[in-house]
């Protein structure tokens, strides 16, 4: 039983005053802050997540969509982040294979580019680091691949993991409020100062202002960690982040196959074309500096640059008629003092203030280690237990996906294959809790488009804190690319009056 509920988040009194106390309040939405609160949650902590938006409506939900350790990190000598991160995504594998899924990698040689011996070594490392992961190892592929230039130009093949970002995010917060914590939308941080052993915090909320305490407090805003720090809190912390952005686009082809593509560029960077939502492509990313955290829309250039990079290798040129969407993502990378944005390290810093009730802030850090680092964020604070190596996130005890896939088209015959294999990676076991007994299509209310049902649209508002169409579409199913306006409208008013 969610200790969540509709009736909870929008059900008091508007401008009503409150006092509560907790453990631990998180400020901060984003796969960081729910990866903390699901962590101290499971050590017992009364836990008080807020986040003035959606769940993974940042940086969270605008990522390359990669569980991985980063291959293209080896260059810059970071063999313990890379080693992380492999650890990571085998936990991850194991843990959520609902929405953490392997991904074959392939890198077509180009003699002008990084040396063949120096590819085959890095790939050799990486095989090392990885080793007890789960997945194959990496290969020479010598044959014919359509969507190239250079059809016959062999390729080197490897293995990550592709994930579903937002939801990724939204499983952690489902976990963390099925483990006890409080996860408030919509609720903004206003203001917080110490008082004595514990912080005082004034929330902004749906239902007015709210007064709470928390013995612990972590600042895990992503790009606005520094705003909060300085504005919300009147402090000064000693690190300091760059913010860099990273621009994508989807385009409406497929490349062929199922693997994903590397494509070496001529400025030393590698850009990703990786299969998306069945049969379109994501190409990402850019990285470009940027002073604000709201600087997260792509430029006209971002736009010719990942362009070009695709061209440089596809046999049938993309032009910006086949981009159907793109999306940017803001990193807030701990400044290490790199001399530009490629080389800045990914890893995390954590900044604990302990000049009065403790604060700590998360400075970097990237999707594939957030697990690591919430329990890294729970032992600074002196929190015993939390530890989530293997706890399923919900939905995912899965022993055999194929298999699951297999029984969740035998037991709702009546949705269709695109339908069958959304909803079951999407919710995992969780699919029987929104299904049920459905016995046909009618049972599930009306129709929105794309499959998205009444039903699912329901439970994504009463179990998954959306409160709008953008948070369905955008984050909890990636149906935006598939809906009309006119679909959208009817969505979003279904929402909202069933949100309140």
């Amino acid at each position: 039983m969610l200790c969540w509920s509709h009736a909870a988040q929008s059900g008091q009194p508007r401008n009503i005053r409150m006092t509560d106390e907790y453990d631990l309040l998180v400020v901060g939405g984003g796969i960081n802050g729910t990866a903390i609160a699901r962590a101290g949650s499971v050590a017992g902590q009364r836990v008080l997540l807020v986040e003035r938006g959606d769940l993974a409506e940042g940086t969270s939900s605008a990522s390359t969509k990669l569980m991985h350790g980063g291959l293209r990190y080896l260059e810059h000598f970071e063999f313990r982040l890379v080693f992380e991160g492999l650890r990571e995504r085998a936990i991850m594998l194991r843990t959520a294979p609902h929405i953490v899924r392997p991904l074959e990698f392939r890198l077509p040689h180009a003699p002008s580019m990084r040396a063949w011996p120096i590819v085959r070594i890095g790939l050799w490392i990486y095989d090392l680091l990885a080793i007890g992961g789960g997945l194959p190892r990496s290969r020479v592929v010598r044959g014919p691949d359509g969507a190239l230039k250079d059809r016959g130009r062999p390729a080197f093949s490897y293995w990550d993991g592709w994930v579903d970002d937002a939801r990724l995010v939204v499983l952690n917060a489902v976990d963390a409020a099925e483990a006890g914590a409080e996860i408030r939308t919509r609720t903004a941080l206003r203001r917080a100062s110490r008082a004595g052993a514990s912080w005082r915090a004034v929330l902004d909320t749906p239902a007015g202002e709210r007064l709470i305490s928390a013995r612990l407090m972590v600042n895990a805003a992503g790009p606005w960690v520094e705003e909060v720090l300085h504005t919300r809190l009147g402090l000064a912390g000693r690190g300091h982040m760059r913010l860099v952005r990273g621009s994508h686009l989807v385009v409406n082809r497929t490349l062929g196959g199922d693997h994903a593509r590397l494509l070496q560029q001529p400025d030393g960077r590698i850009i990703f074309a990786i299969p998306y939502l069945e049969d379109l492509t994501l190409i990402g990313t850019t990285e470009v500096e940027v002073s604000k955290p709201d600087d997260n829309r792509i430029s006209a250039e971002e736009e010719d640059y990942l362009l070009a990079a695709a061209n440089l290798y596809l046999r049938d040129a993309l032009t910006s008629d086949d981009v159907i969407g793109h999306y940017a993502g803001i990193r807030p990378l701990f400044d290490d003092g790199a001399d530009n944005a490629g080389a800045i390290s990914r890893d995390f810093r954590l900044e604990l203030d302990n000049n009065g009730a403790p604060l700590l802030s998360v400075f970097g850090g990237k999707i594939t280690t957030a697990r690591r680092l919430a329990a890294v964020a729970l032992h600074k604070l002196g929190i015993v237990g939390g530890d989530t190596r293997h706890r399923p996130l919900p939905g995912g005890d899965i022993a055999d996906v194929a298999a699951f896939l297999a029984m969740v088209r035998r037991r709702w015959p009546f949705l269709d294959a695109p339908s069958a294999e959304r909803l079951a990676r999407a919710y995992g076991t969780r699919i029987a809790e929104l299904l049920g007994d459905a016995a046909q299509l009618s049972d599930l209310g009306h129709g929105f488009g794309a499959g998205l049902s009444e039903r699912e649209v329901d439970y994504l508002v009463h179990r998954e804190w959306a409160r709008s169409a953008d948070d369905i579409l955008w984050r909890r199913t990636k149906l935006g690319y598939r809906l009309s306006p006119e679909q959208v409208a009817t969505l979003d008013a279904h929402v909202r009056m069933i949100a309140g």
